[in-house]
């Protein structure tokens, strides 16, 4: 076999070895945005976004929101948090938007934060996360709820990582 020929066939299996390893990581990758942009949390935040009354007021009616999701869900013993990035097309404009959840004991993810930037760079909030409503009957109460910031994400729990003596 000629010099030429080696060479040849040594790039062609560089070549075919750096396609395999491109498709696996493009497939982990991909299959990571599809599992977040297709999760609990992320359902539960467009449907937040799609009935937010400032936002429809600020963008118009939302339409649709971006094909990426982007962002991280933590879930450890049975609770969690996320904090998912969204791209919302509004019917006037179209805004990237934040929204923060909490996961409790196996229930439904619940909106702690929400905000987007608008075409100033101003971050609008779209949910005080210092009062709820809670549902009695047919009427809506506010209630206060004590929302602790750890570690970058809210707990309902003003818990110290270390102990007292």
């Amino acid at each position: 076999m000629s010099t030429k020929k080696i060479i040849l066939v040594v790039v062609a299996i560089v070549v075919v070895l750096g396609l395999i390893v491109l498709i696996v990581v493009g497939g982990i990758v991909g299959s990571v945005f599809y599992g977040l942009s297709n999760s609990e949390a992320a359902n539960v935040s467009r449907e937040y976004l799609r009935n937010s009354a400032q936002l429809k007021q600020d963008i118009g009616e939302v339409k649709e929101f971006g094909s990426w999701v982007t962002g991280n869900i933590n879930i450890d013993s049975g609770d969690g948090t996320a904090q998912l990035s969204l791209k919302v097309v509004g019917e006037r404009k179209t805004v990237n938007a934040t929204v923060e959840l909490i996961y409790r004991n196996g229930k439904q993810w619940r909106v702690m934060a929400a905000s987007y930037r608008n075409d100033e760079g101003q971050t609008i909030d779209l949910l005080n996360p210092y009062e709820t409503k809670l549902q009695v009957g047919q009427a809506f109460l506010p209630v206060p709820v004590f929302w602790y910031r750890k570690e970058g994400f809210w707990t309902d729990r003003n818990v110290s990582s270390t102990l007292a003596a």
